[in-house]
């Protein structure tokens, strides 16, 4: 009976969610709540809750801080001349912008926030395709993959709701497949060299000069905020100030800017501060110097304190961030009742035995493997909480009974991270189709083969290296 109830749970939970009749948060919470009911052990259900909450904590604070820390950081301008310089290597040259393309959506990739690095990358490439006649899909495509293996950093989503589910270390989890998640990375820039060839065959290497079109162009602006405006160009032949070795994006009315040159919130002066904060925070999260969310805890109130002095600077500073942390730290509270409910009425251990029972005893050692193989079509066609909250549980139980470590489980959870960014579940992906002015379907013609691959990659390096 429980095993009927707790695949129900699972079921009516994705139903939901996939048919957006429900928000995330809202599923979490009410749906295992009615079956704890179900169960009979409704009287539990505030035990079950203050369980998981209390497991979670960490987990929460450390998404909330890093979203902060990272969101400064774009605030202040740290990753601005980053941008700057990708633009200069770009050149004209079709095939350095597509790997410039995968290169600036990984950077801008560790703030964790899908919808920002889409729109910082779409905003400074953008230009540069639209003139020189470059295929779009190809910018979506290559940013959706180095964002998807970016996506699994402790702070992006994925590793946090392994973790939560499975109530294990983030840093467990993530720094052990750091290996495999960099072939898995240089899989895309490979990817994007061979992208980047055939639009150089298709179209020649121009200057901008030639490439520019008679009708007007247009450049979107990314603000301090996260607003998008638009900023028209001045067209023209020589009159446009840009030769074929001068670098794009370098003056402020050459419309190849990527982030608002003139926000209020840049700190020129603090950039090796933040440079060399941000690299030491780094360090210390691969060298488990302290816990991750004591890190990141430690950096964004050092950051905001450094670069934001007066008091109603820190505080629209945390207004503007304000929306990314309530949603990704509230879906981590609201998990606590769902894998409270699923492991506090034992509906978790009788699926997992139901599960066990079915797999050929020549799978059973295999389970991570399984489970690598696993996550890329289901993290596709269902949500991250619908997956982690609620199918990775039962594959770490059926795993264990086999002798496999949940540990390895939730490594090979994240395979499926490169195909995952390009889901109709994503909010995210959206941004980048619109912003990019692409049908959503020949994005997901073009990557979708593309992407798997870079899944099925990260998993083989994951196998070879010993980690999964």
């Amino acid at each position: 009976m429980l095993t009927i109830l707790g695949f129900t749970m699972i079921a009516t939970f994705l139903v939901l969610i996939m048919l957006k009749k429900m928000s995330p948060i809202a599923a979490l919470v009410l749906i295992p709540a009615l079956f704890c009911v179900f169960v009979g052990k409704g009287a539990k259900l505030g035990d079950y809750v203050i369980d998981g909450v209390t497991s979670l904590a960490p987990t929460a604070a450390m998404l909330m801080f890093a979203i902060v820390y990272f969101g400064v950081m774009i605030d202040v301008g740290l990753f601005d001349p980053i941008v700057r310089g990708i633009l200069r290597f770009c050149k004209a040259d079709p095939l350095r912008i597509v790997v410039g393309t995968a290169l600036l959506a990984a950077i801008v990739s560790l703030d964790g926030d899908g919808s920002t690095t889409f729109m910082i990358t779409v905003s400074a490439m953008y230009p540069l395709y639209k003139r020189l006649k470059m295929s779009l899909v190809v910018m979506t495509g290559v940013a959706a993959m180095a964002n998807g293996v970016m996506n699994t950093l402790p702070w992006g989503g994925p590793t946090a709701r392994a973790a939560t589910a499975l109530k294990l270390d983030a840093s467990d989890i993530f720094v052990p497949m750091i290996p495999a998640l960099a072939v898995g990375l240089l899989g895309v820039f490979a990817l994007a060299y061979v992208l980047g060839r055939r639009e150089r065959t298709r179209l020649g290497v121009l200057t901008l000069d030639e490439a520019l079109e008679p009708q007007e162009a247009e450049t979107v602006l990314v603000g301090a905020g996260g607003s998008e405006g638009k900023s028209p160009r001045p067209t023209g032949g020589s009159g446009s100030g840009t030769d074929a070795d001068a670098p794009e994006g370098a003056t402020a009315d050459d419309g190849f800017q990527g982030l608002d040159p003139h926000r209020a919130t840049l700190r020129p002066k603090l950039y090796w501060f933040n440079a060399l904060l941000t690299v030491t925070l780094l360090t210390a999260m691969i060298m488990e110097w302290l816990p991750i969310p004591v890190l990141f805890l430690l950096g964004a109130a050092l950051a905001l304190t450094v670069n934001f002095p007066h008091m109603p600077d820190q505080k629209a500073r945390l207004g503007a961030h304000a929306e990314n942390v309530l949603n990704v730290s509230g879906m981590v509270f609201a998990a606590a009742v769902f894998t409270g409910v699923l492991q506090g009425t034992g509906m978790v251990d009788h699926m997992a035995k139901w599960l066990v029972s079915n797999i050929p005893d020549g799978m059973g050692p295999h389970m991570a493997f399984v489970t690598g193989v696993l996550s890329i079509p289901l993290t596709y066609f269902m949500s991250n909480d619908g997956f982690y909250f609620g199918i990775l549980p039962v594959l770490a139980e059926a795993g264990q009974a086999h002798g496999v470590s949940s540990l390895e489980i939730a490594r090979a959870s994240l395979v499926g991270q490169p195909l995952h960014m390009s889901s109709p579940l994503v909010p995210a992906v959206y941004v980048l189709v619109g912003m990019a002015k692409v049908e959503f379907g020949d994005h997901t013609r073009f990557v979708v083969k593309w992407a798997a691959l870079t899944s099925l990659v990260v998993l083989g390096a994951g196998i070879l290296f010993g980690i999964i």
